[in-house]
């Protein structure tokens, strides 16, 4: 994918963000385009969580800017992040166990009739039709989520940010916990989610699954952007050595790696 002559669905700008004097992001900036799986990458305390919290509107950054089609932003709300597109689909899916499939695709967004009941059949006939576009197989609607397994539950928290109108959904290690079937349903979900001409960020420790369904991996070390890679270009080992601390990026750079100066 040639990313170059096409306008990014999100452009992230300079976003720095420190917690007293640790410094959590420094100067961040990243491109997100429709249609690709952008894998982040890094090890413990690289920055991943507290990008993705500030694209979803639960941290302020303390400086940078969010750019979304022509209008840019300083700070998003939870309800802004959603408004423009950003979902977030979190690693403990924030469904409630206790309540069915529908109610939680439809949580927080209830529709009514007479202006006070909630309307139940239009729930049901619009999670289905979510649910079939997705390609998710859930018998029945009226099962407790609870009851579900790892993949149908991890489809239930993709379908509800369909809902809410995401371009961009962001997930936070989506197969983690799951056994190999359970994580071959998630992949061929983000694969549909691309093909639908979705613009999807996966945070995850697997390098194995980040090779077999990403477009491009940006690399994040100590609070900064180490590198953006195309991931068809570069190999296992380069993404470790930059997780790492490469010692010597030029070779990445020859080898498919380039660093978001290059961009």
């Amino acid at each position: 994918m040639s990313n170059q002559s096409i306008k990014p669905t999100i452009e992230i700008a300079h976003l720095s963000k420190s917690f007293g004097n640790i410094e959590a992001l420094c100067d961040v900036s990243l491109e997100i385009y429709s249609g690709e799986i952008l894998a982040i990458v890094g090890d413990n305390g690289a920055g991943k969580s507290t990008l993705i919290k500030i694209l979803s509107g639960a941290l302020t950054a303390d400086q940078g800017q969010i750019i979304v089609g022509d209008k840019s932003y300083s700070s998003l709300s939870p309800g802004k992040a959603i408004g423009l597109g950003i979902s977030t689909v979190y690693q403990d899916l924030a469904l409630v166990d206790c309540r069915d499939v529908a109610s939680n695709i439809f949580l927080g967004w209830e529709p009514v009739y007479a202006g006070f009941f909630v309307d139940k059949r239009k729930m049901q006939k619009e999670a289905g039709k979510i649910l079939a576009d997705l390609q998710i197989n859930i018998p029945s609607l009226n099962t407790p989520v609870g009851l579900l397994s790892g993949g149908q539950r991890q489809g239930v928290a993709v379908a509800r940010a369909i809902l809410q109108g995401g371009k961009v959904i962001i997930f936070d290690e989506p197969t983690a916990a799951m056994g190999l079937q359970e994580s071959a349903k998630v992949i061929k979900l983000l694969l549909k989610l691309r093909e639908e001409g979705i613009a999807v960020i996966v945070i995850s420790h697997n390098l194995h699954q980040v090779f077999e369904i990403s477009d491009r991996i940006c690399v994040m070390r100590h609070g900064r952007v180490a590198a953006i890679c195309k991931t068809k270009e570069s190999l296992p080992s380069q993404i470790v050595e930059l997780i790492m601390g490469a010692p010597d990026k030029g070779a990445c750079v020859a080898a498919g790696v380039y660093s978001d100066e290059a961009i």
